[in-house]
């Protein structure tokens, strides 16, 4: 080491760290991160070892959910492939050839779970939008929306959809999609909505996209395989991934929404006064360890 290069070492040694910024109010406290339970985490494993994670909605579409969990205790999606890839729409997966019988007990046609006769959202978007009346999040995480009479998840990127044929097919959940684009609000009310992506959505959102038609992959492109898909609660305890959703029934969540509302200077030099509920999705994060 050379004399100079000692010299900056020592000083930089001897400089002290720079603070912390000081917390603002719409800053999370550890009170506010609240567990996902194993058996609402669906692990999806890719070629190439890659790893998608889907945060499952039980409240929501209670008979397609069990039906995801059949499937994944089934194994049933082992080996089939991401076969649809739409620019700006969604990425879908199953079973390609829509001949693989359904394991036992897998309701084929539920009935629709698209609109609930519960509202329980805990926050409010400033504006309506053009698809709801009114919009918000529940105390859980999720993004809700509402006429005044029902209540339904809404299609905000990375929320999985059920796939389905003409009503009044509803799908078993053997078919499932993920949105990739902007938001199709006007998928919603019109298909189950079971979950949203919460890790590996890179993984589904910059796959080729299909050159047939709605984006399916035409004979000469080649899907993605699926390797596994598990429930993190049937999965060996030491491998189970862990995750926490930002509880939205606080102050300091309602500070983190006005903040996506109305963002701040000195980039943003009008605040905009409002935003959709797509562009406000609960964060969620890994559960830290120890």
């Amino acid at each position: 080491m050379t004399f100079v290069s000692l010299i900056a070492a020592l000083l930089q040694s001897a400089t002290p760290a720079a603070a912390p910024p000081p917390p603002t109010a719409a800053d999370p406290v550890e009170a506010d991160w609240r567990t996902i339970p194993d058996d609402e985490l669906m692990v999806m494993t890719l070629a190439g070892d890659r790893r998608v994670v889907i945060r499952l909605a039980p409240r929501y579409a209670p008979v397609h959910v069990d039906n995801l969990r059949k499937l994944a205790r089934a194994h049933w999606w082992d080996g089939t492939s991401v076969y649809r890839v739409q620019d700006n729409y969604v990425a879908q997966w199953g079973d390609v050839t829509e001949k693989k019988p359904l394991p036992g007990g897998v309701v084929a046609n539920p009935s629709p779970e698209y609109v609930g006769a519960r509202y329980d959202a805990v926050t409010r978007m400033t504006r309506a939008d053009p698809y709801a009346a009114k919009s918000g999040h529940s105390a859980d995480g999720w993004p809700v929306a509402s006429d005044g009479k029902g209540a339904w998840l809404t299609h905000c990127y990375a929320m999985v959809g059920v796939g389905r044929d003409m009503a009044p097919s509803t799908g078993s959940g053997a078919e499932l999609y993920t949105v990739i684009g902007h938001a199709p609000r006007h998928l919603d009310r019109n298909i189950a909505l079971v979950g949203r992506v919460i890790e590996g959505m890179e993984y589904l959102s910059s796959l080729p996209r299909g050159t047939g038609n709605m984006g399916f992959y035409a004979p000469d492109q080649a899907p993605t395989p699926i390797l596994s898909v598990r429930l993190a609660s049937d999965m060996p305890a030491a491998g189970r991934p862990h995750y926490e959703y930002r509880a939205a029934d606080n102050v300091r969540f309602a500070a983190w929404l006005r903040g996506r509302e109305n963002r701040e200077p000195p980039f943003f030099t009008v605040p905009a006064g409002g935003a959709d509920v797509c562009n406000a999705m609960p964060p969620v994060r890994k559960a830290p360890v120890g």
